[in-house]
Parts: structure tokens; C-alpha cells; sequence
């Protein structure tokens, strides 16, 4: 982006004419904003040039490289007769395990009938629960009531000090001002003429 008829780049990389390169010239003494475009192509270039080259490592890691890797499982599942031997082997025991579990008597527990609840009952209980409720809840706004009372408190003993302090700097200040200064400051004009 340039102010010139030419574009400050072209004039950087020399693809200009020779006299569109000393029209462009003339106008970067006079032009700040272009000349600040050319210091800035300038600076980029010498940062460009400052960067050491290297060779890239001949063989790269990728994160893919990884996931071509079989999975553990998948591992287990090819090695073969001896994998199909033994998970046979496992199927048929826990085939002959469960068999015996059918086979043995369950003992039944008898659960105890639980008592039926009475409206009344759950009445009371709602009834004690809101009460308990509301007076955590008052007993929490007191505790803040007396915080924000305690904040009040010391805010208003600081605006005091404050204003004692405000007091006592003035008196300072009074007798530091001779009295032909204080009678000149008292002075309005347009009073007393």
C-alpha cells in the first residue's frame, strides 16, 4: 500500500524502471508514511537474512506413524492357534461355572413390610424441614446484616480520621500562607468597590 503512482514494494525488489525508480525516490523524500513502508521492508529482510539455514532431519516422526501401529488387542487376536486354544479354553469354563451357579438353591430372603406413611406424617415432616430451612436462612441474612453493619462501621470511623486528617493539613496550610496572601485571596472583585 502506497501514496506513490508506483508500489514501495516493487521499488524494494528493483522492479522498477530507471525512471519510475527516481519518480519514487522523490516521492519517499517527501512522503513519511512510505518511507516508514520501506524501513519496514527493510527490517523484515535483515531478520530474513539473520535466520542461520539448516538442513530438515532426514527422517521426521510423524503423530500418524503411530496409528498405522496394531493395537495391543489386535496383537493378541493374530498370534494365532495358540490365542484360538486358550480363549476357547476360557469359554468353556465360564460356560461350565454359570451351569453350576443355575443349579444351586437360592435362598430367599424375606424383606420386612415397611411401614406405611400417614399424610400427616409427611405433613409433619415437610413442615419441619421449611421450618429448619427458613431459619438457616435467617440466621444467614443476620450474620451478613451484622458484616455489613460492622463495614459501615469502619467506613465511617476512616471518613472521620480522614476528615481530620483533611482538617489538620488545612490549619497546617493557613499558617504557612502569610496574611497579606490570605486577604488577597478573600478579595471578589466587584465586592466592596
Amino acid at each position: 500500500m502506497s501514496c506513490s503512482p508506483f508500489d514501495v514494494k516493487d521499488y524494494f525488489f528493483g522492479e522498477l524502471s530507471p525512471q519510475d525508480r527516481r519518480t519514487v525516490d522523490l516521492h519517499l523524500t517527501a512522503c513519511p508514511k512510505c518511507q516508514e513502508e520501506l524501513d519496514a521492508l527493510n527490517l523484515t529482510q535483515n531478520a530474513l537474512l539473520m535466520v542461520r539455514d539448516e538442513e530438515p532431519p532426514s527422517r521426521i516422526a510423524f503423530v500418524s506413524d503411530k496409528v498405522f501401529e496394531p493395537r495391543w488387542y489386535q496383537s493378541l487376536w493374530n498370534s494365532g492357534p495358540k490365542m484360538a486354544f486358550a480363549s476357547s479354553a476360557l469359554l468353556a469354563a465360564a460356560i461350565l461355572v454359570h451351569g453350576f451357579e443355575l443349579n444351586r438353591p437360592v435362598a430367599q430372603v424375606m424383606k420386612a413390610p415397611q411401614p406405611a406413611i400417614t399424610e400427616a406424617e409427611v405433613a409433619t415432616r415437610v413442615e419441619a424441614a421449611v421450618q429448619k430451612a427458613v431459619a438457616e436462612s435467617e440466621a444467614r441474612q443476620a450474620a451478613k446484616l451484622q458484616q455489613v453493619a460492622q463495614q459501615q462501621k469502619k467506613m465511617e470511623v476512616d471518613y472521620k480520621m480522614q476528615m481530620l486528617q483533611v482538617a489538620d493539613a488545612y490549619r497546617m496550610l493557613r499558617r504557612m500562607i502569610p496574611p497579606s496572601y490570605r486577604a488577597a485571596a478573600n478579595f471578589v472583585p466587584g465586592e466592596g468597590q
